[in-house]
Formats: C-alpha cells, sequence, structure tokens
C-alpha cells in the first residue's frame, strides 16, 4: 500500500502533477473538514443530514434488522448516528477511517452515546485492496455518506463499488451522491468566504512539512477551485504564487509561478448516471431519496 511519502512524490513527479485528496485527512485536515461541513456555502452536509432525518425509518426498513453497519471514510460519525437511532437491534458498528487518532475519538463519543452497541474501528485505507475488517457479527451493510465518492475518476469509482461487495459479504450499500447543479451555488462551496476549504487545501502542503520533512512555504501557495461543466466535476487546486523549489527528503522539485497541483476532483452526478455507474460495479440500485431542491441523493443498492 502506497505511503503519503510515496504518492506526494510520485504525483509531483507526474505531468500534470496531482496528489490523492485521501491524504487531506490527517487529525488537522479532519478538523477543518469538520469545520467545511458547517459552513453556510456548503450545502452537502446539511441536505445529507435533512435527507437522514426525514427518511431514516424508511432506510432502516431496507436494511433490516439485525444489520452490522460498515462506515467507509467515517470521519466524526455523525450522520450515521441517525442511521443507528432507527435500525432495529444493530449487531454493530465498524467505522473505518484513514486518520487514526481522529476515528478513535470519534468511537469513543459512539460508545458513550450507544452503551449497548459494539463499536470497532478500523484505522485504514478502504481504497486500497490490504484493508482487513473483523470478522462479521451479522449481516453486513455499508455506509457511505458525504458524496466521497464523487471523488473517484468514474472508472475508479467503478472499480472500489466493486471492491465494497466482499468486503459486505452480501450486504446492501446506502451511499451519498451529490448532483449536478448550478456552477455558481458549486463554486461558493468549494470557495467559502471565510477561507476554511483554502486552509483545509494549503493543510496538505502543512502535512507534508509536518511528516516528511518538506520545505513548503505556504504563503508562495493558492487554492483555487473551478467547476468544468464538461465533465460535471469541481476541481481543486494549490497554485504556486511564483517560480519556486521544493525539497521532501532530499529531492527537489521546481515549479513556475502559476503551475499547480490537482487535490481533488469532486464529480456530480444525476440520478440515472450514477445508477448506471452503480450497475457497472455489480450493484443492483434499488430505493433513491432526493431532497425537494434536488441537490443531493441517498442511494439504496443490493448486490446485483
Amino acid at each position: 500500500m502506497a505511503t503519503f511519502a510515496d504518492d506526494i512524490r510520485a504525483g509531483l513527479r507526474a505531468r500534470p502533477r496531482a496528489v490523492p485528496p485521501k491524504w487531506f485527512y490527517d487529525e488537522a485536515g479532519s478538523l477543518l473538514f469538520e469545520r467545511i461541513c458547517e459552513l453556510p456555502e456548503y450545502y452537502p452536509t446539511r441536505t445529507e443530514l435533512a435527507l437522514l432525518h426525514r427518511h431514516a425509518a424508511e432506510m432502516a426498513e431496507c436494511i433490516g434488522p439485525g444489520a452490522e453497519i460498515v462506515e467507509f471514510g467515517a470521519g466524526a460519525s455523525r450522520k450515521v448516528k441517525i442511521l443507528l437511532s432507527a435500525l432495529q437491534r444493530p449487531a454493530g458498528f465498524i467505522p473505518v477511517d484513514i486518520s487514526g487518532a481522529h476515528l478513535a475519538a470519534a468511537a469513543a463519543r459512539l460508545r458513550a452515546e450507544h452503551p449497548g452497541l459494539a463499536v470497532q474501528p478500523v484505522a485504514g485505507d478502504y481504497t486500497a485492496n490490504g484493508l482487513h475488517l473483523p470478522p462479521p457479527a451479522g449481516r453486513r451493510v455499508g455506509f457511505y455518506p458525504g458524496s466521497s465518492i464523487g471523488n473517484f475518476e468514474p472508472d475508479d469509482a467503478a472499480a472500489l463499488l466493486a471492491r465494497f461487495r466482499p468486503w459486505l459479504q452480501g450486504g446492501g450499500l446506502l451511499i451519498g451522491v451529490d448532483l449536478v447543479k448550478s456552477p455558481a451555488l458549486l463554486h461558493a462551496a468549494y470557495n467559502d468566504a471565510q477561507g476554511v476549504t483554502a486552509a483545509f487545501n494549503l493543510n496538505l502542503l502543512a502535512r507534508a512539512n509536518r511528516e516528511l520533512a518538506a520545505d513548503f512555504r505556504l504563503d508562495g501557495w493558492e487554492h483555487a477551485a473551478h467547476y468544468q461543466p464538461s465533465l460535471q466535476r469541481i476541481e481543486m487546486h494549490l497554485v504556486s504564487r511564483r517560480a519556486q523549489q521544493v525539497w521532501i527528503g532530499g529531492e527537489r522539485f521546481a515549479f513556475d509561478e502559476g503551475e499547480s497541483i490537482h487535490t481533488e476532483s469532486s464529480y456530480k452526478y444525476s440520478v440515472p448516471g450514477f445508477q448506471a455507474l452503480a450497475r457497472r460495479a455489480g450493484w443492483a440500485p434499488q430505493a433513491v431519496w432526493v431532497d425537494d431542491a434536488r441537490q443531493f441523493s441517498l442511494h439504496w443498492l443490493l448486490p446485483d
């Protein structure tokens, strides 16, 4: 499995330069993302929470009693609490996240709030094949909220959805998917007035300084996010403000003024478009829940 050091070096050697967005989520990045989720411009979290509150009973009926929930990219596990409260006799909860410290704190809070629930956090990378989950305590169901599936190129998204199937051992998947919408609304969501998203993006370079003895000067970089309508995706970049060089563990990287590091894509789907993607990955779309403004969707999928 590639490490942060492996991926950042490989990404900076490549043209165009890019670093996988999973490396945003060290402890500092995870806390910044929680702040993003509370921003007035950032519609996905509040819209998905509203859908969960409104339709949790229907979702619980689809899932059925006695299920063990596996949440991929669990973070603070805020959304799953709504789902767990609606489920009948959940057999357990397995939160999976790449940020171990953040995950442990969230798991401790969840145990305190649900004292009868078996909570087994797994610190690991669910985008890699080497993830090992504990033996099942019941029929497994996946929960993948927050539209993270949009961070993957469509072929990679289909591969990830296919990878979930053996981990879930025949169980279903409840997944959040951001929908195509006004470019102006998208631009505002990824360029918030308080600059929290910019700090989240720049924390990737700060992490490299902390963990890899890199020497990025953060004042030499600028956050940039824009919508690509032909690809139906938001792109986030870190743009070099000047010609400069950076050292990472003895390797030198030169950047021209205006050159960027592509740090994240966030694809937006129509409901039929995502359902077609799910079918490619061996899933049969079932129920779908969409808010009245058609900004966000939650899909219930079963193995085909």
